[in-house]
């Protein structure tokens, strides 16, 4: 008993000996313990404090070397400060590597030369498309840099004039690569990609015609007014580029769902589809690259000439080869300015269309467009329907659609169509009826019927109505001319003849008098 008290007494003296010393050492930080802050690539390493700094407010407390045991005039056995801070930073990142940054970095400062309207984040998402862009699909996208050149200028003061950042013309280069005839699996359509029904939200016109969704200049107003319908939505540039892919409801439902309107955010979640969380990053390494396409590599690029051109306002239907024998040029221009019109003329009844043409040509196709008669602007035919004939039949006799023949006749509900009434079928002028059809005898040119020359001072164009009791053989007798030429002119290939038919005949001015 007496050996465990005194065992006691001096186990306590030797504690109070040494507390001094235990609370120095509880004093002292580790230097392990030290806060890191991440490194954005494009900022200054940020300030922290240095443990083993003498010249720090604890340099009265007892050195981390000394209370480890290092000698500190051992120059061997210890590192300079600098060094020695480094070395702990680097092992405190490479423990804790969930430390590092995952969040988006904003661009620094040394970026900042090239301009931006749009956010510009960069990001290991960000990064993988301008590494996709400049390698896997480096073909593809040195074609839309070039093709750029042709479209960018005009979309730009487009965007410009709508108030909206002209940045924004980067969504049509990762829509479609500025190609105005894109068509997609989802039935989008031109440089915007817009679906059917939100092009005719926004006032594009698409029939059988026309297809103002391919139209460069029509669709970027309408694309203009959809993206600051949905920044005005959601007053953030990425949401209103992920509505712009996705649809502003599913955006609106993924906000709701996740309680934050951070794009990136959102983007970490299964909820939005994989192609709508690629959207912003693919438009933000789109821009990086073609602000500064040298400096990812692209350097042989020849930009397409902007594109110029002017316009007139076309009333009527009319072939676009007579629209460019009026303008002095060739059917394929016209068609490549006017990559909307689908068939080969302008759109009937479609009041204050204006058609483009090469620009300079527009005072040319004024002065020579009106000479010509309104029946050689266009070629119709004129049909009076037979018992059990319907509007498919017709169409495919001529080698035609329904619809354009329902357009022009304005016929609402194609069974409403009444025997022994007349419609008016149009087609090309090198096309007539089809040749298998043995009904083609009762299909009567009314214009631009191939023909050969005639003295023009001295014959006129009539159009003759048949009567009952008329025969090829009695017109030509009347009108001192042959069968042959009458069968020509209206491309009939047998002798039989309708009351009531139309009849394109040059006849004499004094017998028409």
């Amino acid at each position: 008993m007496t050996k465990l008290i005194w065992a006691v007494i001096v186990l306590s003296s030797i504690l109070v000996a040494c507390s001094p010393h235990l609370s120095y050492l509880h004093r002292e930080p580790s230097p392990l313990s030290t806060p890191v802050t991440t490194v954005s690539p494009f900022s200054q390493p940020p300030e922290y404090s240095d443990p083993l700094d003498t010249h720090a407010e604890n340099a009265d407390l007892p050195s981390w070397r000394e209370l480890s045991g290092l000698d500190v005039d051992d120059e061997d056995s210890a590192v300079t400060t600098d060094e020695e801070a480094a070395t702990l930073l680097s092992a405190t990142v490479e423990q804790k590597p969930e430390q590092i940054e995952k969040a988006p970095m904003e661009i620094g400062e040394r970026e900042k030369e090239i301009s931006f309207d749009i956010p510009i984040v960069v990001n290991h998402r960000v990064e993988y498309f301008v590494d996709y862009f400049q390698n896997k699909h480096r073909k593809d996208f040195a074609r839309w840099l070039k093709r750029s050149g042709k479209y960018i200028p005009m979309m730009k003061d487009i965007l410009k004039e709508a108030g909206l950042p002209e940045d924004l013309v980067y969504l049509a280069m990762i829509e479609s690569g500025f190609n105005p005839c894109a068509y997609s699996r989802r039935r989008a359509s031109g440089p915007w990609q817009f679906i059917y029904g939100t092009g005719k939200k926004y006032g594009l016109v698409v029939n059988w015609w026309i297809d103002e969704r391919r139209n460069p200049e029509k669709s970027t107003v309408a694309a203009a007014r959809y993206l600051k319908d949905l920044y005005d939505q959601f007053s953030c540039w990425y949401l209103a580029a992920a509505g712009y892919n996705a649809g502003a409801g599913k955006i609106s439902r993924a906000i709701r769902r996740y309680r934050t309107e951070d794009f990136w955010e959102l983007a970490r979640h299964r909820y939005l589809r994989r192609e709508t969380k690629n959207y912003v990053p693919k438009m933000i390494a789109a821009a990086l690259i073609a602000k500064e396409p040298e400096k990812y590599g692209f350097t042989d690029i020849e930009y397409d000439e902007p594109i110029r051109y002017d316009k007139v306002e076309i009333t009527d239907a009319t072939d676009l080869r007579v629209i460019a024998q009026c303008c002095d040029t060739d059917p394929k221009t016209i068609k490549t300015l006017n990559p909307e019109l689908t068939r080969w003329c302008t759109p009937p009844n479609y009041a204050g269309y204006q058609i483009k043409m090469p620009l300079g040509t527009k005072e040319v196709f004024l002065e020579n467009f009106s000479k010509l008669d309104p029946s050689e602007r266009i070629t119709f035919r004129r049909h009076q329907v037979r018992t059990g004939e319907t509007l498919s039949h017709i169409a495919r006799r001529y080698r035609t659609g329904t619809k354009p023949i329902m357009e022009v006749n304005r016929i609402r509900n194609p069974r409403h169509v009444r025997a022994g009434s007349y419609i008016i079928i149009p087609i090309p002028a090198d096309r007539g009826p089809s040749p298998k059809t043995p009904e083609k005898r009762r299909s009567l040119a009314v214009a631009g019927v191939a023909e050969k020359k005639w003295d023009e001072e001295s014959f006129q164009k009539v159009l003759y109505v048949v009567k009952k009791g008329d025969t090829l053989w009695k017109i030509s007798r009347t009108y001192d001319l042959t069968i042959e030429d009458i069968k020509r002119w209206n491309r009939l290939r047998g002798n039989l003849i309708h009351p009531d038919d139309t009849l394109l005949l040059r006849i004499k001015k004094e017998q028409a008098s």
